[in-house]
């Protein structure tokens, strides 16, 4: 099992941001397009039960991707399984079909692209990423990943204590979906 640990924040100065973390080694990856399509169950409804259910495509591969209720607590914490479609699926489409077909709903797509960094802190690694989210401006999450349930306070504290090192401070606790949808029913 993994669960996935993580907090977002607003970014304020995207510049200073990333000669911070440069400063402490960051190492920075390759800029990564995502399109994200969320699904709603037919018999549950996810914004509901604080669940998602997405096809991924990153750079063109299509994964998909469950995460199942928010666990209490001011970090958010989950559980994740996500796989990749293709070779089978090379664009996630045949999987797209087939979950309209068995009666998936789809919500919306969120789009965004994303610069990953890896940020070492003694024996974690964190993954911190910048993302430019069309329609939303841009953000910053921190995450780690722990395969134990009882690894998630720690996690949470960790998280924490690295993102007031970097100077992190206005947390957004909403999913880029739940903006996305608020955006579009403020229009």
């Amino acid at each position: 099992m993994t669960y996935e640990v993580e907090q977002k924040f607003h970014l304020q100065n995207r510049a200073a941001f990333e000669s911070e973390l440069r400063s402490r080694g960051a190492a920075e990856e390759p800029v990564q397009i995502h399109s994200d399509t969320y699904y709603n169950h037919p018999c549950r409804d996810f914004a509901a039960t604080h669940e998602a259910f997405r096809i991924r495509r990153v750079g063109g591969i299509p994964m998909i991707t469950y995460k199942g209720p928010k666990l209490p607590g001011t970090v958010k914490a989950r559980r994740e399984m996500e796989w990749r479609l293709d070779p089978g699926d090379q664009d996630g489409e045949q999987t797209a079909e087939l979950l309209e077909l068995l009666g998936f709903k789809p919500v919306a797509t969120v789009r965004k692209k994303r610069q990953p960094f890896v940020l070492a802190d003694g024996v974690v690694n964190f993954g911190v990423v910048i993302d430019e989210v069309e329609n939303l401006g841009e953000f910053v999450e921190i995450e780690l990943l722990v395969k134990e349930e009882d690894e998630i306070e720690s996690a949470r504290e960790k998280i924490q204590s690295m993102a007031t090192r970097l100077g992190l401070h206005q947390v957004e606790v909403r999913s880029y979906l739940r903006m996305i949808l608020a955006e579009n029913t403020s229009e």
